[in-house]
């Protein structure tokens, strides 16, 4: 039997981007990073002339994460791609995970969706899976309840405080949920 996939954003879910800056929340550090992809965002400006991204983390959510890896297999799913292994995880106390790599990133999905929701369809190939992102709607449940044959549970992160106690127990819950469902069918 296989665990579910645990689908890890990083902006609004690991990083409270949208916390006012004088209200980073408890327990947050401010990093300062050079992500590929914010570099590109300043193609006329010579790399040296570029001011870091301010990304807030929590030292907690790693060992948080840790804990969860005894009942889904955790792997990126964020903009961040492999940048999330060599700058987010070691600050944070992870270790190298896998990582979704997108096809098309940033595009409009399916019938209004989120651009990344029928890639984790696809990357998840029918196993279980849950998804925590600051960009989930309504169409995005309704798309996947009805293209991937598999349980999800697609959880919405508020990015302006970041994952939560309560976000971790409510994974936790589905994911066990999950192992009792796959275990009495057995």
């Amino acid at each position: 039997m296989c665990r579910p996939l645990l689908y890890l954003d990083v902006d609004g879910v690991l990083n409270p981007f949208a916390a006012k800056p004088e209200k980073r929340p408890a327990g947050y550090a401010t990093h300062r990073l050079m992500p590929a992809a914010w570099l590109e965002r300043h193609p006329n400006t010579p790399p040296s002339r570029v001011k870091p991204l301010r990304v807030w983390l929590n030292p907690a959510h790693g060992p948080a994460l840790l804990a969860l890896a005894d009942v889904f297999d955790l792997v990126w799913a964020t903009t961040w791609e492999h940048e999330a292994n060599t700058m987010i995880g070691p600050l944070i106390g992870l270790p190298e995970l896998p990582v979704v790599e997108w096809k098309s990133p940033g595009r409009f999905g399916p019938d209004g969706t989120f651009w990344k929701t029928a890639e984790l369809i696809q990357h998840a190939a029918r196993r279980s899976f849950a998804w925590v992102d600051d960009d989930i709607s309504t169409r995005d449940r309704r798309f996947t309840e009805h293209y991937h044959d598999g349980a999800a549970l697609l959880h919405y992160v508020n990015p302006a405080r970041g994952l939560v106690d309560t976000d971790f127990a409510v994974l936790r819950e589905w994911a066990i949920c999950q192992t009792d469902v796959a275990g009495s069918a057995a």
